[in-house]
């Protein structure tokens, strides 16, 4: 660890062990209890190496907390944590209406928390020599419902391109990488072409396309950055000129329109749990260092204490309910 890393983490130790000797304190409360028990995560695949990076250090400093973590994407996360069968839910987009209206009905509460900014990439397969970009309005007429059994050839993007046919890939209907990628480019999310490979899982679709000249695909940048020797990444074009994404375009938000943040999503139920609690809270106060660690722009300083400020007010009011 470095220096900045074992600073925050000897002030975290401080502040659970003073706590831990509050509940010690008080009648049938041990510190055992304390620091036991067990936080249950889903959601994201595009969050999951954050979420999977802040728990493993995590582990190292309270080692009885069990931190499962799975990934269902982030709307089938959203089933789950709306039916309360978890604590956080990590989140690639903002929580859609009907998902709030899920978690009004079993009386879920929740607050939402901003733990980083990612972009997406758009991909071709090593082979392919002759896309450097695509613009916006070239990704709309691969992608839009209406080019379903249309639009199938190289040449129907560019003339000059092949007279081939292309094959897609890209995140199944449960992804936030989904929704913000139709919402963006088709101006209305879910609404794309339905014949396509898609899958939750991005190492499918890494193999696709790594595997097919004629692939077109799309996923998180951080797990080109896991994959990039297999994958060319391609620059878009908002007619700006063209872009390749990487921490810095991502970062000054010059990569647009693909580049959002991403969240974690904490139950009040959860809220009263010690262990998500700590566990939250150190998220949030290391981020900036781990977010970096597993590829993506951290927030500002100032936005992260924003952030805990909120979780603390939201632990605050739950505990006074």
């Amino acid at each position: 660890m470095g220096k900045m890393k074992r600073l925050k983490l000897s002030a975290f130790l401080i502040s659970g062990m003073a706590i831990s000797l509050f509940y010690a304190c008080q009648p049938g409360g041990t510190s055992e209890e304390r620091l036991s028990g067990a936080v249950k995560i889903d959601g994201s695949s595009t969050v999951y190496p954050i979420t999977k990076a802040i728990a493993e250090e995590f582990r190292v400093v309270i080692p009885d907390v069990k931190i499962t973590i799975g990934v269902s994407g982030t709307g089938g996360g959203f089933k789950k944590f709306s039916r309360g069968e978890t604590d956080i839910n990590d989140a690639s987009r903002p929580i859609k209406s009907r998902e709030i209206d899920a978690c009004k009905e079993n009386n879920v509460e929740y607050v939402e928390l901003t733990v980083a900014y990612n972009g997406l990439a758009v991909l071709v397969n090593n082979d392919n020599d002759w896309v450097d970009h695509y613009t916006t309005e070239e990704l709309k007429i691969i992608w839009e419902p209406d080019a379903q059994g249309k639009i199938t050839r190289w040449n129907q993007i560019r003339s000059e391109w092949p007279d081939e046919e292309f094959n897609l890939f890209g995140p199944g209907v449960a992804s936030g990488t989904y929704d913000y990628f139709t919402g963006t480019i088709m101006g209305e999310s879910g609404s794309n072409r339905g014949d396509y490979t898609a899958s939750e899982d991005d190492n499918v679709l890494v193999l696709g396309i790594a595997g097919d000249k004629n692939a077109i695909g799309f996923f998180g940048l951080t797990y080109f950055e896991e994959n990039k020797e297999k994958l060319k990444l391609v620059g878009v074009d908002n007619g700006s000129g063209p872009v390749t994404p990487n921490l810095e375009t991502v970062k000054t938000g010059t990569y647009s329109p693909l580049s959002r943040p991403v969240f974690i999503y904490v139950s009040k139920l959860a809220a009263s749990n010690p262990g998500v609690v700590e566990f939250v809270r150190f998220y949030l106060e290391n981020a900036d260092e781990l977010v970096q660690d597993v590829g993506y722009i951290p927030l500002p300083a100032t936005e992260y204490a924003g952030e805990l400020e909120e979780f603390n007010a939201f632990i605050s009011k739950e505990a006074q309910q």
